[in-house]
C-alpha cells in the first residue's frame, strides 16, 4: 500500500490537491475531531484502504487525546465494527 501523508484537518494517499483516498477531519470544541468524509479512488477500492484511513484517524487521535465523532457513514460503519475503537468514541 502506498504511503500515508497528513495534512491540515485529513490523511491521504497520492497528492494532497488530487488524492487517490482521503479521510477529512475537523477539530470540534477542544477535545473532539468529527470525520466528515473517506473517500477511495477506483484503483485503490477493496484494499483496505479506507480502513486503514480510519484507523490513522484513530491512532492521531489516541496521541492528542481527542475522541471522534465519526459523522462519515463509512467511518461510523468501522467503529461499529472495531470495539477497539470505542475508547476514543464519542458517543452522543
Amino acid at each position: 500500500m502506498e504511503e500515508i501523508k497528513q495534512g491540515k484537518g485529513l490523511f491521504f494517499i497520492g497528492e494532497e490537491a488530487n488524492p487517490d483516498a482521503e479521510i477529512i477531519y475537523e477539530e470540534s470544541g477542544n477535545d473532539t475531531y468529527t470525520i466528515t468524509h473517506t473517500g477511495v479512488s477506483d484503483k485503490l477500492k477493496n484494499q483496505g484502504v479506507g480502513s486503514q484511513l480510519v484507523k490513522r484517524v484513530v491512532d492521531h487521535a489516541r496521541q492528542n487525546d481527542k475522541q471522534i465523532d465519526p459523522v462519515c457513514s463509512f467511518a461510523r460503519r468501522k467503529f461499529e465494527e472495531n470495539p477497539s475503537y470505542h475508547d476514543v468514541w464519542k458517543v452522543k
